[in-house]
């Protein structure tokens, strides 16, 4: 490959990486174009997108960007899947697809631009935006809850003893 088709290349991955934060690296070795074809449609489906690159191209585009961490990952062969929701949700379609596919290689996930590397299997397990943001507002009404609880007792028990008093009486 000539070096301006190389730039050419390089260019063009550039241009469409720009402004991406979450990535994984995957590797396909061994799998066919039906099983490629399945895994590219699961991905779909979870507004991502698999692309295989050329590493050492991949590596020179990427330098400036944020995933330029994701350099040292690009060995042998690789794709690059990208996404414009959640990494954590395509990172669990991808560990899915892994167990139907075993010659799928899962390998490094990088995310929100953050240069530390997680294996995109740890990706997969950890919660994603809405999970957390369920937890949270369950600690937020927690106290609430709690309170109401209080204050609604000392209710219930007094309302307990005067029916107990009725039902004497009655």
């Amino acid at each position: 490959m000539s070096k301006t088709v190389k730039a050419m290349l390089a260019a063009d991955i550039e241009r469409r990486y720009t402004g991406q934060e979450n990535a994984c690296v995957v590797d396909l070795t061994g799998m066919n174009v039906q099983q490629t074809e399945v895994l590219r449609t699961a991905l779909r489906q979870k507004s991502a997108r698999l692309e295989v690159v050329k590493n050492s191209v991949a590596r020179r585009a990427l330098a400036e960007s944020p995933l330029s961490a994701l350099g040292d990952s690009l060995s042998g062969p690789c794709a690059l899947v990208t996404t414009s929701e959640s990494i954590i949700d395509t990172a669990r379609v991808l560990v899915e697809m892994a167990k139907e596919f075993n010659s799928l290689g899962l390998k490094q996930a990088m995310i929100e631009g953050d240069v530390s590397l997680v294996s995109v299997a740890d990706l997969a397990k950890m919660k994603g935006r809405l999970e957390l943001l369920g937890d949270v507002a369950g600690l937020i009404t927690s106290p609430a809850r709690a309170l109401a609880g209080c204050l609604g007792s000392p209710q219930a028990k007094i309302a307990g003893c005067l029916e107990a008093m009725v039902d004497k009486a009655a």
